[in-house]
């Protein structure tokens, strides 16, 4: 508020002759000057009244009736009769003289600016027109325009101000009001000590002007010095200025008196001091007195109303009274503000602190002094976050941070509205910067700060970042151990990491997440048991363990039978077991002797996430919505419960757990029958049994949320059920266009292209949908790895590497520890195993599958067990022989043969052609072992035998052919020469055959066959299609020819001609540097180019790099040998020689 210490009037300053003024109003009464100067007059701002006849004019300040007829009869009607005037006397220098005068005495300062700058245009152009000077009134008009410029829009207008008043001093140094202006500018600017040197040279000028006398005793207040304020201002009470019979003087008297008590207050801050109603007090009611309007007391007299005498109703009458007189009581804003907030009163709040924000007193203004004030926008920002207005309470929460950097709750408040819209990284960094500032802020704290600890701690939820919301929530926990929000955050925040983990693949951290929530869980059911979100995470907690089968020993039985008899009787239970049979036998029976067979721990695990969910029904009662979503959650386990237990091909129609998921999800529909999860689900549970059903309940679905990419690809699966492509097609094609991400969907598409019998296009989707899906998706995960193995088995240019084997041999290993009971496909994991050479777990997975096939075998004694049971004897058998334990693959081979003839005359278990390749590689195992045994003669009926049945396939030959060989006879070599001369005729340039030939011809050193096999290998040296395996088996039969041939000379020949026919490839380099007398340089190119031909650029392996490394007879190079393959003798001779050598 403007300080009176306000020079004297316009009026005053202009000296006009007060009668002449009363002769022009009544000689030209319709006038517009006229009507200013009557306003002007009545309002009580000169010292003239309008009418010579009432020497005091009526104080119309508080918006009093005159009761003669030639004044207005309020303020308002002032200041309406002066704008009528005003614009009928548009070029009246006086006119607007007087009217910004009345705006500056009514704090109208940006009117009061206008209006002085359009009278200065005004007079500047009468002074051009007549060549007067006319320095009274202009001196006037600066006079104004300066001391509003003072208020308005401070500190910016300032430096015009003291320009103004500085060019008035320059002709009248001692002009009383330019030097008062440039003090209440100091003032503005808390320059306190030169402000008192320019008042006390106006006070020199003018030592009777009271009003100057006590602006410079409060500013000596001001700067600290209250005992001399005080003493300054008492002093000048007595003044003729502080004349309360006068408007002007009420004014001033009541500012004067406030200012005394301020004093007061502030010398003496003891609780007694300013309780007593003698001192401080009794100023303050006495500035009121004098001056209703005054609006400072009235927030001084709040205070002591609510801080002392502990009277809250008084404080808010006093507070909003002089919020109401002015805008700029921010002190009275704030503690109105605060007791609304602590009645709810929002709304309300919501006023206070947008008046105050519209003020522009809050902001602090670029260059001022004044501190800005922060809590309005705080409060704004509180009231809009109530309103869910997120992106409005982050602007004033930013607003407030500008002000005060420090304010910890708007930090607070900043973070919780990121959270509220969704953008937690930015709320993260508000949280984190409330709790540790990282540029030295000190922030203001007041309370309890455990509640940003808990924001923070969501937001980690919010983004995934488990294990540091758990952090955060565990450490809130410590302070506030039976916070019940905290707690079951915590709770659902393990639960969602375990649903996470399995997501990702990492199984075990799913089992310790569902077992650390589940003692959080007998933590709170201790103090609040009927929960309604403790259930439903326990529940979930409990059905964790069943999509990790493998880990079902780690289920706490003991711990989830006690959770659940907390506060609750077992016969409770049986209020709901009509509905699956599951109730207080099933409790009881959760702990049992038989705790180390998981297939009995499995249903255990479903029986406690069916009572969990059942116990969260009982606990919402009374809330229908809430009731809805218990029954829906409970319709899904007992579905679960339908595919781990009762979803068997024997096991077809509408069994016990099935039945009671459709009626618990038709009874979540009846409670909320427009939740569009509700009809989906009664589509996925009646899909089977009843299609028309589920077409209507996933069209209903999709009327309420037809953008559902789940409804959509359960409604192609609908139809690929019921053999409609085309319309599953479609349905999975709007599903993909919803999100392309959506793994199931491209699943689908790979079905109708197998079904279509496009295998290649169905592996392009069960690739791609393999690569989106998360671990939990047990269908991609089978589709994608049968199906690579049907394009391995079936495709020439399937590749068998590692690289390639690798991404379906991960995800077999995953849906075997997740369904460790999946026979099928965890015979197929062996078989890929197999591939990759890892053949000791394949063998302990396949021992596995011939025990738990042998057992269902002796239980149900069906076909299909027993074929199984020979089929894996048979794999079994393959992979010992890889292993070398040759004993043992003969009898599981000789094992799988006797089983398979019960299958000769029955192909409805095994086909004709699954018997026949199941035969033969049980026939070439036998026969192989007993080769490696030595046992020939018993090898050979195998391989003759297999032999007949492949139709004389190359391959076996080749291995009937070596058996012969090895045999050492005249007769059996004979015969392996005619049986592979016969393979080169049928077969062509097999490699295997022609490798082998050439190294009996050179045994033998049998020339004529040695130069038409050569032939044949220059041919097979140049075909792309070989492997590196068989190109070094071509260059060594080669080597081996060139040298019985030629001698050394043709054996280095050889090297050469296999160097320029593959520069790139290294069994060349190396085959030249072990023939020529300097092989160094030959070494060297065959390292580089064995390092280009490592995946994945080739398909080079650790051995063949390593043995390229140890040819090179350099130490360092022999070192990285050993390091490569240190099960290769080679790195280590050549180490072995090289330091010997040095």
């Amino acid at each position: 508020m403007a300080s009176y210490a306000h020079p004297d009037s316009a009026h005053d300053l202009l000296d006009l002759d007060i009668n002449t003024l009363r002769q022009f109003i009544g000689l030209f009464p319709a006038d517009g000057l006229s009507k200013v100067l009557t306003g002007y007059l009545s309002s009580g701002i000169s010292k003239y009244p309008l009418s010579a006849g009432t020497p005091d004019a009526p104080d119309l300040s508080e918006g009093g009736v005159a009761l003669t007829q030639d004044v207005p009869v309020s303020q308002e009607d002032c200041l309406v009769m002066m704008t009528e005037g005003i614009l009928e006397s548009k070029s009246s220098t006086l006119a607007h003289c007087l009217l910004g005068d009345y705006y500056l005495s009514l704090e109208e300062y940006e009117s009061a600016v206008e209006t002085t700058r359009k009278g200065l245009k005004l007079a500047a152009a009468e002074v051009k027109k007549t060549g007067l000077s006319f320095q009274r009134i202009r001196d006037a008009l600066n006079s104004t325009l300066a001391t509003a410029l003072i208020y308005y829009q401070p500190p910016r207008n300032h430096s015009e101000a003291k320009d103004i008043f500085r060019g008035i001093l320059k002709r009248q140094p001692q002009f009383t009001s330019a030097l008062i202006g440039i003090g209440l500018i100091l003032v503005e600017e808390e320059e306190y000590v030169e402000a008192i040197d320019f008042l006390e040279k106006a006070l020199e000028q003018d030592p009777s002007n009271g009003r100057i006398g006590a602006e410079v005793a409060w500013c000596q207040a001001l700067s600290g010095n209250y005992e001399t304020g005080l003493s300054g201002l008492q002093k000048y009470m007595e003044y003729p200025q502080m004349d309360a019979s006068k408007p002007r003087g009420r004014e001033l008297r009541a500012q004067t008196l406030h200012r005394v008590g301020v004093c007061m207050w502030e010398l003496d801050p003891s609780k007694a001091a300013r309780k007593s109603r003698q001192g401080a007090y009794a100023r303050f009611l006495a500035s009121i007195k004098a001056n209703p309007n005054y609006a400072p007391p009235y927030t001084m007299l709040g205070i002591f109303y609510e801080d002392y005498s502990k009277d809250q109703k008084r404080a808010r009458q006093c507070f909003q009274k002089a919020f109401e007189l002015s805008p700029s009581e921010i002190l009275a804003a704030e503690r109105l503000a605060k007791s609304f907030a602590n009645e709810g009163e929002w709304e309300i709040v919501e006023v206070v602190s947008q008046r105050v924000v519209d003020s522009g007193k809050a902001k602090p203004v670029p260059g001022s002094k004044k501190r800005g004030v922060s809590w309005p926008y705080s409060a704004l920002g509180v009231v809009q976050m109530n309103k869910q207005e997120y992106q409005k309470s982050i602007v004033s929460f930013l607003a407030a941070l500008r002000i005060s950097p420090d304010d910890y709750h708007s930090y607070v408040g900043l973070g919780e509205s990121y959270h509220n819209s969704g953008r937690y990284n930015s709320a993260a960094r508000a949280f984190n910067y409330a709790e540790t500032p990282t540029d030295g802020v000190q922030m203001k704290k007041s309370g309890e700060s455990w509640f940003t600890k808990y924001m923070l701690a969501n937001v980690h939820r919010e983004l995934s970042e488990f294990n540091d919301a758990i952090i955060g929530y565990e450490e809130v926990l410590r302070e506030k151990p039976k916070e019940f929000g905290v707690s079951i955050a915590l709770l659902q925040t393990l639960v969602e990491k375990a649903w996470h983990s399995i997501e990702r693949g990492y199984f075990g951290e799913a089992v310790d997440s569902a077992n650390k929530a589940i003692n959080v869980a007998i933590g709170i059911a201790e103090y609040k048991p009927g929960a309604f979100n403790l259930w439903k995470a326990v529940g979930d907690a409990a059905a964790i363990f069943t999509w990790v089968q493998e880990k079902l020993l780690s289920f706490p039985s003991e711990a989830i039978q006690s959770l659940l008899r907390q506060n609750f009787n077992d016969e409770d239970y049986n209020s709901q077991s009509g509905l699956d049979g599951i109730g207080a036998a099933q409790l009881e029976s959760l702990v049992s002797d038989n705790t180390d067979d998981t297939q009995s721990i499995l249903p255990k695990a479903l029986h406690a996430s069916i009572l969990a969910q059942k116990r969260a029904i009982v606990s919402c009662a009374g809330d229908t919505h809430a009731q809805a979503v218990a029954w829906y959650n409970l319709g899904w386990t007992e579905y679960r419960a339908h595919v781990c237990l009762e979803q068997e091909p024997e096991q077809q129609g509408l069994t016990t757990y099935l039945r009671a998921s459709m009626k618990c999800f038709k009874r979540a529909i009846e409670l909320e029958a427009g939740n569009s999860e509700f009809w989906n689900s009664l589509g996925v549970i009646t899909t089977t049994i009843n299609p028309r059903v589920a077409q209507h309940a996933f069209v209903r679905s999709l009327h309420l949320n037809e953008r559902s990419v789940r409804v959509w690809t359960n409604l192609g699966a609908l139809y690929l059920l019921q053999g409609d492509q085309e319309l599953a097609h479609q349905a999975f094609s709007r599903a993909q266009s919803n999100d392309p991400d959506y793994a199931l969907a491209w699943v689908g598409e790979g079905i109708i292209a197998l079904l279509y019998g496009d295998a290649n296009e169905a592996l392009s989707h069960f690739t791609h949908a393999f690569e989106l899906s998360e671990s939990s998706s047990l269908l991609t995960k089978r589709q994608y790895a049968v199906s690579n193995f049907d394009h391995l088995i079936s495709s020439s240019t399937a590749t068998s590497s590692i690289t390639a084997l690798i991404q379906p041999l991960f995800a077999l290993q995953q849906l075997t520890f997740q369904l460790p009971y999946d026979i099928p496909h965890k015979h197929l994991g062996a078989l890929f195993l197999e591939r990759v050479g890892n053949h000791e777990a394949a063998i302990k997975a396949l021992t596995s599958i011939c025990e738990t096939a042998e057992q269902d075998y002796e239980t149900s004694e069906s076909a299909s067990a027993l074929a199984r049971y020979a089929q894996g004897k048979t794999d079994l058998a393959r992979n010992l022989l890889a292993t070398s334990s040759y004993a043992s693959a003969v009898e599981e081979a000789e094992t799988a043969m006797d089983l398979l003839q019960d299958f000769e005359t029955d192909s409805s278990t095994l086909s004709l052609e699954a018997l026949a390749k199941t035969k033969l590689s049980a026939r070439l195992t036998a026969g192989l072992a007993h080769y490696y045994l030595g046992d020939f003669d018993a090898s050979i009926p195998y391989f003759r035998t297999s032999l007949s049945e492949t139709s004389s396939n190359p391959d076996i030959i080749c291995l009937l052919a070596e058996v012969l060989w090895a045999k050492g006879g005249e007769q059996e070599r004979d015969i392996a020469r005619e049986q592979l001369f016969a393979a080169i005729e049928n077969s062509g340039r097999h490699i295997g055959v022609v490798t082998l030939l050439g190294a009996m011809a050179v045994m033998d050193n049998d020339v004529d066959t040695m130069e038409a096999v050569r032939e044949d290998l220059d041919a097979l040296r140049t075909d792309k299609s070989l492997s590196l395996h068989q190109l070094a088996r071509v260059e060594k039969v080669c080597d081996a020819i060139g040298f019985c041939l030629g001698g050394v000379s043709e054996e280095v020949n050889e090297a050469r001609r296999s160097v320029m026919l593959t520069p790139w490839k290294h069994h060349g380099w190396q085959g030249l540097a072990t023939v020529v007398e300097d092989g160094s340089f030959a070494a060297i190119m065959a390292k580089k180019t064995a390092r280009r031909s490592v995946p994945p650029h080739g398909e080079l392996g650790a051995v063949g790099l390593a043995k390229a490394y140890a040819g090179t007879s350099v130490v360092g190079d022999a070192q990285r040998a050993i390091l490569l393959a240190p099960w290769e003798k080679e790195g280590w001779i050549a180490l072995a020689e090289g330091v010997k050598g040095a």
